[in-house]
């Protein structure tokens, strides 16, 4: 497949829109064209002994769940390792393209996998996503009637405030008198200099209506997963469950306070990777993730929930052997699809 034409498929797969505001995701390093992609690449992590091997496997494009290339780099030269990484990528012609955090969200992502790993469960987003895209305009709408006197006056003044849009006019009869309803939409800025314009006219502002413009939730769609499981399983099992979905010889764990090991688990939250952030304040008898801080441990094993680390990436690495399954499905078995024998979580045990 031509890069243009795989990178359009694999946005479609996931959108980046759904990445996190934060997050540096889709196509970071390009080949010139034309360049045709016969081997895809899957590895969590792109590091330099895991781009040897995708050269060695002839690969056109690395699929790496984590973005190597982060914070903007200066200038790219032999000196450091994310460096190196662009400059061996682009003499051996190989595309780099990052999902991240997109396909945490999504309904067929990192996170429903990671659920597996409790037995069955039904699951929703901790953290539900908007629609990427959507019809209307602005974050507000405003609605107010005026006369036939102060109508042009005032809509050349509002025509004049930046990040206005959909201004319509229609005729309205308010309280025996035939008036114009206008409605507009417009930015949360732009919104503050239409209320100061109309509050000018106390009559006017006291009949105005301001509608707050929310994009709608897209289903089984967002960060994290809040699972219910169809019967409560003690912790200590529910710790076996997890080992066994991720391959993990040992995990580490927290007992929330008045909790044991035979304490019943039926409501998990989890995240993958680094979930601090996601699962507080969730309220559960397991939080599951990959790393958390010392702190935030404390205070969920404080309010009785217990905690299970599986160290960073163990809570993702095992999701591409699904995303190659799927992948080769979406992208109808055009290309060759490799997973990566050399990426691993840098934390061992000694």
């Amino acid at each position: 497949m031509d890069l243009r034409e795989l990178v359009s498929a694999l946005n479609d797969f996931a959108s980046p829109a759904l990445a996190e505001s934060w997050d540096n995701v889709g196509l970071l390093v390009e080949p010139s064209p034309p360049h045709t992609v016969n081997t895809l690449f899957l590895t969590n992590d792109l590091t330099e002994e895991v781009m040897e091997e995708a050269v060695r496997k002839k690969a056109d494009l690395v699929l790496s769940y984590h973005p190597p290339i982060f914070t903007p780099l200066k200038r790219v030269t032999w000196k450091t390792w994310k460096e190196r990484l662009v400059v061996r990528a682009l003499e051996n012609r190989i595309g780099i393209y990052s999902p991240h955090t997109a396909y945490d969200a999504i309904p067929h992502g990192v996170n429903n996998w990671l659920t597996k790993g409790l037995g069955a469960c039904t699951s929703v987003p901790l953290h539900p996503s908007t629609a990427p895209s959507s019809p209307a305009e602005g974050t507000h709408r405003v609605e107010f009637c005026a006369d036939a006197e102060h109508l042009d006056a005032l809509l050349s003044k509002i025509k004049d405030i930046p990040d206005i849009s959909c201004l319509t006019t229609l005729p309205a009869r308010v309280e025996g008198e035939e008036q114009t309803r206008v409605s507009l939409n417009c930015s949360k800025k732009a919104l503050l200099e239409v209320v100061a314009l109309l509050s000018q006219n106390s009559l006017l502002y006291h009949k105005t209506q301001i509608l707050l413009l929310q994009k709608p939730l897209l289903p089984h769609t967002g960060m994290g997963r809040l699972c219910t499981l169809s019967e409560p399983v003690s912790l200590s099992d529910i710790i076996e469950r997890i080992k066994g979905h991720l391959q993990l010889p040992h995990v580490r764990v927290a007992v929330g306070a008045g909790r044991t090991l035979e304490s019943p688990v039926k409501k998990a939250a989890l995240c993958a990777g680094s979930g601090s952030s996601v699962l507080k304040g969730t309220e559960a008898d397991l939080y599951l993730t990959g790393e958390m801080s010392h702190h935030d441990v404390l205070d969920a094993v404080a309010n009785g929930i217990s905690v299970i680390l599986c160290e960073h990436s163990n809570t993702e690495r095992g999701f591409l052997s699904e995303l190659r399954d799927a992948l080769a499905i979406h992208l109808q078995n055009k290309i060759d699809i490799i997973v990566s024998e050399k990426d691993r979580d840098p934390l061992q045990v000694a």
